[in-house]
């Protein structure tokens, strides 16, 4: 009884020079779940996104990043202000400084956040490129007579995103899981609607006995007007995007550089000779920053596949 006693590995763990290490990573790994509690939707992003990783795991990433991110702007924000105000002094501008290290984690905790809304709908553009070329493919197979396990092997390969998801499909029956609850998790677990339709489509008519080709090609129809209808309606959208951008990118940016110039000029002549060029950089930085955001938008509202 007393040799298990001096062999308790409670002792050996309380006594242990890891004990600290150990206690440190449980310390970070709380205060994770202590921020996923704040966001619950976390968990189904990431399954909608296809990431393999735990939602306190992400969390993790996101708030190093935070922190790195927070630190390198603050410094880079602090030497700027000390050139622009023509400060050498840094604990004069302590109050300004200490304002950006409260506004620049939260930016950037919020930035960062976002990531997992930008991996699920590029993920969606993805699966939705070739959807109709896939299902055509499908309904040319099963006409031909080939049986549907086979269909979905062979679309397993060579549709990018698409793929990879039949694929799963193909693996999840593969190992004993049917057909038809295989192809409803894969439904759930997507982002595209398009896609949940087709693939419920064959879920209904396994279910129902009816002829899976038939339904693809009714299902197809559907998928193509939806996708001409989304390329007429971007199409609308070009001429306000082009007009908007020819204003604020082009002619208000040019006219309201060469006024400030002439207008500082006569104002002040040369004594802000410095701090002008100071500005100006600034204001070329401001411009190039809206017609990103212009080109942008642009390319984020276009529809991603080709009918």
């Amino acid at each position: 009884m007393s040799k298990k006693e001096k062999t308790d590995p409670t002792e050996k763990v309380s006594s242990s020079i890891f004990a600290r290490p150990i206690r440190k990573k449980t310390s970070q790994s709380s205060i994770s779940n202590q921020l996923v509690a704040y966001f619950p939707e976390i968990r189904n992003k990431l399954t909608l996104a296809g990431l393999d990783t735990t939602p306190a795991g992400f969390m993790d990433k996101v708030v190093q990043s935070t922190i790195f991110l927070s630190i390198a702007g603050i410094i880079l924000i602090s030497i700027l202000l000390s050139i622009f105000l023509n400060e050498p002094d840094f604990l004069r501008l302590l109050p300004l400084i200490l304002l950006f290290v409260i506004i620049l984690p939260v930016l950037f905790f919020w930035y960062l956040m976002l990531y997992l809304d930008v991996a699920i709908i590029r993920k969606r553009r993805n699966i939705d490129y070739e959807i109709v070329f896939l299902v055509r493919h499908m309904i040319i197979a099963l006409r031909s007579g080939m049986p549907l396990f086979d269909v979905l092997v062979g679309v397993s390969v060579g549709y990018g995103e698409l793929s990879r998801e039949f694929n799963k499909i193909v693996e999840k029956t593969t190992l004993g899981v049917s057909l038809s609850q295989a192809l409803r998790e894969s439904a759930n677990n997507t982002p595209s609607k398009n896609y949940a339709r087709v693939i419920m489509q064959i879920s209904n008519a396994l279910s129902s006995g009816a002829d899976v080709a038939d339904s693809l090609e009714v299902i197809l129809e559907q998928v193509s007007k939806d996708q001409v209808i989304a390329l007429k309606t971007y199409g609308n959208k070009l001429t306000p995007f082009v007009m908007f951008f020819m204003i604020f990118g082009i002619i208000l940016p040019s006219l309201g550089v060469a006024f400030a110039v002439i207008l500082l000029s006569l104002i002040a002549g040369n004594s802000l000779s410095g701090q002008g060029a100071f500005l100006l950089s600034f204001v070329l930085l401001f411009i190039m920053l809206v017609q990103y955001l212009f080109l942008a938008m642009v390319e984020g509202s276009r529809p991603h596949y080709t009918v």
